[in-house]
């Protein structure tokens, strides 16, 4: 394969996670006699320009359709990190009725609502038309396309710019990430500003966070990679934030590289040079990354092994695709794991791709009293073991598997 990035050969495998069908494609009963199609996992390292990504075997299109299962506002911490954002960038940057805001994967208007509230305009760009649905029910108007340059042409066409050009967790789902940034130039205004959020690859290996990686994940993601791709678009990082979010993401601000506005902050030298000091652009940082995760995938075997032995009842919550990736790659199915307990109604009454796990509504745990609820989302484990506090009552125990196991 070729870098998506830099079109540069691409040799280097760093992690090998099998085969596995796109971690958002839960079944119905119906579908479960149907074929299924699995796709390699592979994480590849270029190292012209350190991005990290795996090939396009599952096209976007066939992905990010109107049966997408991801729907943003189901989580309260992410709201709340939603709102956060959005009164930061009001004050920053002295946002007002004058301005307009236009975010990329707008899902179902989790965050643009909060823009709305303040009477900022908005625009919200979303190609699944399920969760875009949502968001026009919101009164936010959103358009179902991918972004890329050309949509970008027809919005400038139609006098539409960006003072605020935002996109969370979207330029790891992109296959043209090239097309993709080309297009944000061309959207931004001479004085805007462009913020993306991503999992930072250097959490990533360091926590062994293996199960973030999967087919709607195209690339991960680091200082270093992004600040080549966006200067070969003529933009440039003014400044960086490290967040807690997903386990450890970053947030980027990038302006024209023309616009002498900004001061460029410290904080990116800071960044590049701290990803520099644990060798993210050298392949040697990624050399044990399969022994440490196939670990992780062992230990949690032994666990469930036996849990089985015992014969006490495991369940999970969280029907999140980094959970989809990690039963599959661990070779789970609901002789070990019993069912999924997930908060979303668009994930209820159906099954899990590849493992068959069925998924269902939170009043099952007082039916049932599992002995251990296995958390998948590790990265919403406070918010789940508070909101899920009762089960104490008949002794069941959390389970996290990642990075390492813990029962708590």
């Amino acid at each position: 394969m070729n870098c998506r990035s830099c079109n540069t050969k691409v040799n280097h495998q760093i992690l090998d996670l099998g085969f596995s069908p796109p971690s958002n494609s839960f079944l119905t009963l119906e579908q479960l006699s149907q074929p299924e199609i699995y796709f390699p996992l592979r994480m590849m390292f270029c190292e012209h320009c350190f991005l990290v990504q795996i090939d396009e075997f599952a096209k976007h299109e066939d992905i990010f359709n109107h049966e997408y299962h991801y729907f943003s506002s189901y989580s309260n911490s992410w709201l709340k990190h939603a709102k956060d954002y959005t009164e930061m960038m009001i004050q920053r940057f002295n946002l007002n009725g004058q301005h307009q805001v236009i975010e990329i994967a707008s899902n179902d208007g989790y965050l643009l609502q909060y823009f709305k509230k303040k009477n900022i305009p908005v625009l919200g760009i979303e190609p699944t038309s399920n969760t875009a649905q949502i968001s026009q029910n919101k009164g936010i108007e959103t358009l179902v396309e991918f972004f890329g340059f050309k949509l970008a042409k027809d919005l400038v066409d139609k006098n539409i710019k960006a003072d605020v050009l935002l996109g969370n967790n979207v330029l790891a789902h992109v296959p043209d990430i090239n097309d993709f940034v080309s297009g944000m130039k061309l959207l931004l205004k001479k004085d805007g500003v462009i913020t993306m959020e991503f999992p930072h690859l250097l959490q990533l290996v360091k926590n062994i966070q293996f199960d973030t990686i999967y087919h709607e994940h195209y690339s991960y993601l680091s200082c270093i990679a992004v600040q080549e791709l966006f200067h070969r678009h003529d933009l440039e990082l003014f400044d960086v934030e490290e967040l807690d979010t997903h386990g450890g993401s970053l947030r980027i601000f990038v302006k024209h590289i023309s616009d002498q506005t900004k001061k460029v902050s410290s904080f990116v030298t800071y960044i590049l040079e701290k990803e520099q000091t644990y060798g993210l652009n050298n392949l040697k940082f990624y050399n044990n990354f399969q022994n440490k995760v196939d670990v992780v995938k062992n230990n949690f075997l032994d666990f469930l092994l036996k849990a089985a032995k015992e014969q006490k009842k495991v369940v999970a919550y969280g029907a999140a695709a980094k959970g989809n990736t990690f039963l599959n790659y661990c070779g789970v199915r609901k002789d070990l794991i019993q069912f999924i307990i997930d908060a979303s109604p668009y994930k209820q009454n159906k099954f899990i791709p590849g493992a068959h796990i069925p998924v269902y509504s939170e009043t099952l745990l007082k039916e049932t009293k599992p002995d251990f609820i296995l958390i998948l989302p590790w990265n919403l484990k406070s918010e789940i073991s508070t909101q899920l506090s009762y089960v104490g009552d008949w002794d069941c125990k959390f389970v996290v598997a990642v990075p390492e196991l813990v029962i708590f």
